[in-house]
């Protein structure tokens, strides 16, 4: 098998394509790239819905599945589900040169384990740390389901040709824990197009009245801190007196009405907007008059190592940002945020009151963060790697 472009097969589970941005821009690298690009993914709900589409020359195909609820049992049903659909639609697809797995779940290698019989190269892309990502969302501890899921992630490692890792933490994992050469592992980087995150005019009708405006962009789960967000923004109102601000909460995910039912609780309710997912222009609208941009993630064995897509697409629109002490977080941002110590709510309030009342630093954390995502931390730097990984994958 050469190393020129041939028919690469990618494999997704957790969205649809192209609304995970990251697979849609791997997508766009390697047909740019010469190679004929296919794609199985689940459906969406509200975009995304065609069972097969073919989108700027991808050939996507979708299937339904029924998003998990409850505890672990529920990720079992939802996934077997989609590996049986994955498998069925990759039949479809026939022979290719590459199959790309971009998990949760790490279950899809068994689909490339059929692929690798009929002679794919398997690429293994990780998103993220499975076995952290199920002590951090459920608290069950190192149980039976624990070890599964360990043990899925080393015969995912083992099947793999080659490794596509987030970041350094990342890894450092595939190496150490799964055994890889670090020839074999390539960082790319998940990085936003800066073309697409572009200043428009600030609206102040979005401020809801008030001076300044806060805003938190991403999913909405159990591991991803919407919950301190809120008790910080509690503590910014009863404990520092703090009320010259009004905050909207952009995107959805399974913890959704709890966070809603929470902001009313705390009796937030009048100060803070839940949107829900909203187009990519109304996205530019909120984030172009937001004054300090949050991510709330807490410390646990999965965010300490993640790259959070949120803070990158912050500092893509220039925007300052209060962050908790993590290892990744800081990598990400460096000065273009403020660091609470890991899960201090009240101090995490005391960082946004300090950044509302300080313009200037605000303007300067703005221009730092975007100068890191259009320089060092781009987009043009994870495509070479990418490609770099193919290579290796068919070499």
């Amino acid at each position: 098998m050469s190393a020129l472009p041939g028919k690469a097969l990618i494999l997704v589970e957790n969205l649809s394509v192209p609304f995970d941005r990251r697979v849609w821009q791997e997508c766009q690298t390697l047909r740019d790239a010469g190679w004929e690009v296919h794609v199985i993914c689940p459906q969406g709900t509200k975009r995304d819905t065609e069972a097969e589409v073919t989108i700027d020359g991808v050939h996507i195909l979708r299937y339904p599945l029924k998003a998990a609820t409850g505890g672990p049992a529920g990720y079992v049903q939802e996934y077997g589900s989609a590996l049986w659909h994955t498998l069925r639609l990759a039949r479809k697809v026939g022979r290719v040169d590459v199959v790309h797995a971009c998990n949760p779940p790490d279950m899809l290698f068994l689909v490339a384990l059929y692929l690798k019989r009929q002679g794919a190269k398997f690429i293994f892309d990780q998103h993220d740390l499975c076995p952290e990502l199920y002590l951090s969302r459920f608290d069950r501890g190192e149980d039976l389901l624990y070890r599964a899921v360990c043990a899925l992630e080393r015969r995912t490692y083992k099947t793999a040709d080659v490794v596509i890792a987030t970041n350094e933490s990342y890894k450092d994992v595939a190496v150490k824990r799964g055994g890889k050469s670090p020839d074999d592992v390539f960082v790319v980087r998940s990085a936003p197009v800066v073309e697409r995150f572009h200043m428009v005019p600030a609206e102040p009708e979005l401020k809801r009245g008030k001076p300044h405006l806060l805003a938190y962009l991403g999913v909405m789960g159990p591991q991803d801190g919407v919950d301190y967000a809120l008790r910080a923004l509690a503590s910014l109102r009863d404990a520092l007196g703090r009320t010259d601000w009004h905050a909207v909460f952009i995107g959805s995910g399974d913890a959704f009405d709890a966070m809603v039912a929470l902001s009313k609780e705390l009796k937030l309710d009048d100060q803070v907007e839940f949107t829900g997912r909203i187009s990519d222009e109304d996205l530019l609208r909120y984030l172009s008059s937001a004054d300090v941009c949050l991510s709330p993630d807490p410390l646990n064995p999965l965010n300490d190592v993640s790259t959070m897509n949120k803070i990158m697409e912050y500092m893509a629109m220039s925007r300052p940002i209060v962050s908790f002490e993590l290892r990744e977080a800081r990598v990400s941002a460096g000065e273009a945020a403020l660091y609470a110590p890991a899960n201090d709510e009240p101090e995490f309030a005391k960082l946004i009151a300090h950044l509302l009342d300080s313009p200037e630093e605000r303007a300067k954390m703005g221009e730092l963060g975007r100068a890191r995502v259009a320089g060092p931390l781009s987009w043009e730097n994870s495509q070479k790697a990418l490609l770099a990984a193919y290579a290796a994958a068919v070499r």
